[in-house]
Protein backbone atom coordinates (compact mmCIF):
# COMPACT_ATOMS: atom_id res chain seq x y z
CA UNK A 1 0.00 0.00 0.00
CA UNK A 2 2.95 2.47 0.87
CA UNK A 3 4.61 1.75 -2.21
CA UNK A 4 1.55 2.33 -4.21
CA UNK A 5 1.10 5.56 -3.08
CA UNK A 6 4.27 6.89 -3.15
CA UNK A 7 4.27 6.03 -6.97
CA UNK A 8 1.03 7.74 -7.31
CA UNK A 9 2.90 11.18 -5.95
CA UNK A 10 5.97 10.54 -7.61
CA UNK A 11 3.46 10.00 -11.25
CA UNK A 12 2.00 13.66 -9.71
CA UNK A 13 5.91 15.30 -9.55
CA UNK A 14 5.41 15.02 -5.88
CA UNK A 15 8.01 14.12 -3.19
CA UNK A 16 6.79 12.11 -0.03
CA UNK A 17 9.75 10.68 -0.22
CA UNK A 18 11.95 8.52 0.94
CA UNK A 19 12.96 11.48 3.33
CA UNK A 20 9.52 10.75 4.92
CA UNK A 21 11.42 9.38 7.48
CA UNK A 22 13.46 12.41 8.67
CA UNK A 23 11.01 14.70 8.43
CA UNK A 24 9.34 17.06 10.99
CA UNK A 25 6.41 16.03 12.25
CA UNK A 26 3.25 17.81 10.44
CA UNK A 27 2.59 20.25 13.53
CA UNK A 28 5.91 21.55 13.32
CA UNK A 29 5.75 21.97 9.28
CA UNK A 30 2.16 23.74 9.64
CA UNK A 31 4.22 25.94 12.86
CA UNK A 32 7.15 26.46 9.94
CA UNK A 33 4.50 27.42 7.37
CA UNK A 34 2.48 29.81 9.24
CA UNK A 35 5.60 31.52 10.57
CA UNK A 36 6.78 31.80 6.71
CA UNK A 37 2.95 33.20 5.61
CA UNK A 38 3.67 35.58 8.80
CA UNK A 39 6.94 36.85 8.32
CA UNK A 40 5.73 37.88 4.55
CA UNK A 41 2.36 38.91 5.21
CA UNK A 42 2.67 40.61 9.00
CA UNK A 43 0.32 39.86 11.80
CA UNK A 44 -3.06 40.99 11.12
CA UNK A 45 -6.40 39.95 12.35
CA UNK A 46 -8.54 37.49 10.70
CA UNK A 47 -12.69 38.75 11.49
CA UNK A 48 -15.17 36.76 10.78
CA UNK A 49 -16.09 38.89 7.81
CA UNK A 50 -12.61 37.89 6.18
CA UNK A 51 -12.98 34.27 7.49
CA UNK A 52 -16.63 34.20 5.88
CA UNK A 53 -14.90 35.29 2.23
CA UNK A 54 -11.81 32.90 1.87
CA UNK A 55 -14.26 29.82 2.68
CA UNK A 56 -16.22 31.15 0.19
CA UNK A 57 -12.86 31.26 -2.29
CA UNK A 58 -10.52 28.81 -1.05
CA UNK A 59 -10.39 25.49 0.43
CA UNK A 60 -8.36 24.31 3.46
CA UNK A 61 -5.42 22.39 2.29
CA UNK A 62 -6.13 19.21 4.73
CA UNK A 63 -9.31 19.17 2.74
CA UNK A 64 -7.23 19.61 -0.98
CA UNK A 65 -5.01 17.04 -0.33
CA UNK A 66 -7.33 14.40 1.33
CA UNK A 67 -9.35 14.71 -1.88
CA UNK A 68 -6.52 14.00 -3.36
CA UNK A 69 -5.46 10.86 -1.55
CA UNK A 70 -1.88 13.35 -0.55
CA UNK A 71 -0.38 13.67 3.05
CA UNK A 72 -0.92 17.54 3.63
CA UNK A 73 2.77 17.92 4.86
CA UNK A 74 3.81 16.42 1.62
CA UNK A 75 2.72 19.87 0.04
CA UNK A 76 3.68 22.07 3.09
CA UNK A 77 7.10 20.92 2.68
CA UNK A 78 7.31 22.04 -0.90
CA UNK A 79 5.87 25.17 -0.30
CA UNK A 80 8.64 26.20 2.38
CA UNK A 81 11.11 25.16 -0.59
CA UNK A 82 9.28 27.79 -2.86
CA UNK A 83 8.41 24.97 -5.04
CA UNK A 84 4.49 25.65 -4.67
CA UNK A 85 2.39 28.81 -3.75
CA UNK A 86 2.06 29.47 0.27
CA UNK A 87 -1.35 29.60 1.37
CA UNK A 88 -3.53 32.20 0.46
CA UNK A 89 -5.23 32.89 3.83
CA UNK A 90 -4.48 31.64 7.45
CA UNK A 91 -8.18 31.54 8.79
CA UNK A 92 -8.60 33.01 12.13
CA UNK A 93 -8.61 28.91 13.99
CA UNK A 94 -5.08 28.32 12.04
CA UNK A 95 -6.83 26.54 8.77
CA UNK A 96 -4.39 27.20 5.96
CA UNK A 97 -6.66 28.33 3.11
CA UNK A 98 -5.60 27.50 -0.42
CA UNK A 99 -6.55 27.75 -4.62
CA UNK A 100 -8.62 24.30 -5.36
CA UNK A 101 -6.59 24.47 -8.23
CA UNK A 102 -3.72 24.53 -6.35
CA UNK A 103 -1.72 21.83 -7.46
CA UNK A 104 -2.88 22.08 -11.32
CA UNK A 105 -0.09 24.45 -12.61
CA UNK A 106 2.76 22.01 -11.06
CA UNK A 107 1.12 18.93 -13.13
CA UNK A 108 0.85 20.88 -16.28
CA UNK A 109 4.13 21.66 -15.66
CA UNK A 110 5.21 17.47 -15.07
CA UNK A 111 5.93 17.73 -11.86
CA UNK A 112 6.70 20.15 -8.75
CA UNK A 113 10.44 19.90 -9.64
CA UNK A 114 9.66 21.64 -13.55
CA UNK A 115 6.95 24.14 -12.44
CA UNK A 116 9.44 27.08 -11.80
CA UNK A 117 10.89 26.57 -15.21
CA UNK A 118 7.64 25.83 -17.04
CA UNK A 119 6.17 28.49 -15.10
CA UNK A 120 9.60 31.40 -15.90
CA UNK A 121 9.06 30.15 -20.03
CA UNK A 122 6.00 32.19 -20.13
CA UNK A 123 8.32 35.45 -19.61
CA UNK A 124 10.47 36.83 -22.44
CA UNK A 125 12.72 38.76 -19.35
CA UNK A 126 14.12 36.81 -16.71
CA UNK A 127 14.03 39.45 -14.25
CA UNK A 128 10.78 39.56 -14.57
CA UNK A 129 10.15 35.90 -14.44
CA UNK A 130 12.20 35.68 -10.96
CA UNK A 131 10.09 38.71 -9.78
CA UNK A 132 6.84 36.86 -10.70
CA UNK A 133 7.92 33.55 -10.09
CA UNK A 134 9.04 34.82 -6.16
CA UNK A 135 5.05 36.99 -6.06
CA UNK A 136 3.38 33.63 -7.44
CA UNK A 137 5.22 31.10 -4.31
CA UNK A 138 4.63 34.14 -1.90
CA UNK A 139 0.90 33.06 -2.36
CA UNK A 140 -0.13 36.72 -2.32
CA UNK A 141 -1.54 36.88 -6.15
CA UNK A 142 -4.90 36.27 -3.96
CA UNK A 143 -6.60 38.64 -6.23
CA UNK A 144 -6.60 36.16 -9.41
CA UNK A 145 -9.38 33.48 -9.36
CA UNK A 146 -7.32 31.35 -11.63
CA UNK A 147 -3.64 31.81 -10.98
CA UNK A 148 -1.85 30.93 -14.15
CA UNK A 149 0.90 32.57 -16.15
CA UNK A 150 -1.77 33.50 -19.12
CA UNK A 151 -4.13 35.35 -16.23
CA UNK A 152 -0.58 37.09 -14.66
CA UNK A 153 0.02 38.95 -17.94
CA UNK A 154 -3.36 39.59 -18.38
CA UNK A 155 -4.28 40.92 -15.12
CA UNK A 156 -0.83 43.39 -15.15
CA UNK A 157 -1.68 44.69 -18.93
CA UNK A 158 -4.80 45.28 -17.92
CA UNK A 159 -4.30 47.52 -14.99
CA UNK A 160 -1.52 49.12 -17.36
CA UNK A 161 -4.08 50.07 -20.10
CA UNK A 162 -6.90 51.48 -17.40
CA UNK A 163 -3.89 53.89 -15.97
CA UNK A 164 -2.88 54.90 -19.14
CA UNK A 165 -6.59 55.50 -20.32
CA UNK A 166 -7.41 57.26 -17.68
CA UNK A 167 -4.50 59.61 -18.27
CA UNK A 168 -5.29 59.67 -22.15
CA UNK A 169 -5.56 63.76 -23.23
CA UNK A 170 -7.53 64.86 -25.12
CA UNK A 171 -9.90 62.39 -24.61
CA UNK A 172 -11.97 60.39 -28.08
CA UNK A 173 -15.36 60.40 -28.24
CA UNK A 174 -14.98 56.27 -27.16
CA UNK A 175 -13.09 56.91 -24.08
CA UNK A 176 -15.57 55.57 -22.13
CA UNK A 177 -16.28 52.60 -23.65
CA UNK A 178 -12.64 51.50 -23.92
CA UNK A 179 -12.22 52.24 -20.26
CA UNK A 180 -15.37 50.25 -19.16
CA UNK A 181 -14.37 47.24 -21.77
CA UNK A 182 -10.95 46.66 -19.63
CA UNK A 183 -12.48 47.50 -16.42
CA UNK A 184 -15.19 44.87 -16.86
CA UNK A 185 -12.55 42.34 -18.15
CA UNK A 186 -10.13 42.63 -14.71
CA UNK A 187 -13.70 42.48 -12.84
CA UNK A 188 -13.62 39.21 -14.42
CA UNK A 189 -10.26 37.86 -13.84
CA UNK A 190 -10.44 39.55 -9.81
CA UNK A 191 -12.01 38.01 -6.53
CA UNK A 192 -13.24 40.99 -4.69
CA UNK A 193 -10.46 40.97 -2.09
CA UNK A 194 -11.11 40.53 1.88
CA UNK A 195 -11.50 43.10 4.52
CA UNK A 196 -7.83 41.23 6.06
CA UNK A 197 -5.64 41.47 2.46
CA UNK A 198 -6.37 45.94 2.36
CA UNK A 199 -3.89 45.42 5.73
CA UNK A 200 -1.58 43.11 4.49
CA UNK A 201 -0.90 45.05 1.36
CA UNK A 202 -0.88 48.49 3.10
CA UNK A 203 -3.96 50.19 1.78
CA UNK A 204 -6.09 49.85 -1.47
CA UNK A 205 -6.01 46.99 -3.39
CA UNK A 206 -6.21 46.75 -7.61
CA UNK A 207 -10.06 46.00 -7.37
CA UNK A 208 -10.95 49.50 -5.13
CA UNK A 209 -8.01 51.58 -7.69
CA UNK A 210 -8.85 50.25 -10.96
CA UNK A 211 -11.99 48.79 -10.66
CA UNK A 212 -14.81 49.87 -7.99
CA UNK A 213 -12.94 53.57 -7.76
CA UNK A 214 -13.01 53.86 -11.56
CA UNK A 215 -16.51 52.58 -12.41
CA UNK A 216 -17.49 55.61 -9.58
CA UNK A 217 -15.57 58.23 -11.14
CA UNK A 218 -16.98 57.74 -14.72
CA UNK A 219 -20.51 55.74 -14.91
CA UNK A 220 -21.14 53.77 -17.47
CA UNK A 221 -22.98 55.97 -20.42
CA UNK A 222 -26.78 55.44 -21.11
CA UNK A 223 -27.60 54.90 -24.06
Amino acid sequence: MLQSRASAWASRGLQPIAKFARRPRVSDLKAQLTARFLAINGEHLMTPADDWYVNQHFVPLDDLCAARSLPADVIRRHMLAQQLPLPGYIRSDGTEMVPDDLLELSEKAGGVDRLQEWFSSHWADPQEASAEWDAYVSGQNVCLRAVTPDSIQRKNHLVSAIRRVLAEQPKSARWPDDLHELVDELDQLEFPFAPYDRLRFGGSVTRDTAIDDVRARFPRRQD
